[in-house]
């Protein structure tokens, strides 16, 4: 029993999603629109404001499916209604980020600075020189470019310099003792 896939989706108000040959998933939004072709053995049906996934049988396989697939569409509908961000925080003397036209740069210490571009779709602001926040209406894309900058420079576990999540616990460890 798939208790993700079995929960039935509310689509707020002003979003529209339709469902196309070939199980294509059409949502319209404030936001934007998303689409994504998904596994033609599960049936989609919505009903109303109501979006229901069910799976033709109980196969190890298609149990799996059952759940990403409700999954997948509900982050759809949550991005085209109200967006997804992810913010990371930049830790370290002389470390800082600053975005402009969608590049951010990143002058991280070493000796030349980081630029990434931000795909179509994404958005990336520095509120702060040591704030980047990473915004979208694609929770998989908006997460893969989170991850790329905060990969440009880890967080270390002697001083916790480096990029981290916002909400991200860094474990730490002792450094070296000094015998006497």
């Amino acid at each position: 029993m798939s208790r993700i896939g079995n929960k039935a989706i509310t689509i707020p108000a002003g979003v529209e999603v339709t469902v196309s040959e070939g199980n294509e998933v059409t949502v319209k939004g404030p936001k934007g629109t998303l689409a994504r072709q998904f596994d033609s053995r599960m049936t989609i049906d919505v009903d109303g404001a109501v979006i229901t996934v069910k799976r033709p049988n109980d196969e190890k396989h298609v149990k799996q499916l059952h759940g990403t697939t409700r999954a997948l569409i509900h982050n759809m509908v949550v991005g085209v209604s109200d967006g997804f961000k992810k913010e990371l925080q930049i830790t370290g003397i002389g470390y800082r980020a600053e975005a402009k036209d969608n590049k951010l740069t990143l002058n991280m210490g070493f000796s030349h600075p980081v630029i990434i571009v931000a795909e179509e779709g994404l958005k990336i602001e520095t509120p702060k020189q040591d704030q980047i926040v990473v915004s979208g209406i694609d929770k998989q894309r908006v997460g893969e470019l989170a991850a790329n900058i905060r990969a440009v420079r880890k967080p270390e576990p002697y001083k916790g310099k480096g990029i981290a999540y916002k909400d991200e616990h860094i474990r730490r460890k002792e450094g070296k003792k000094a015998s006497a």
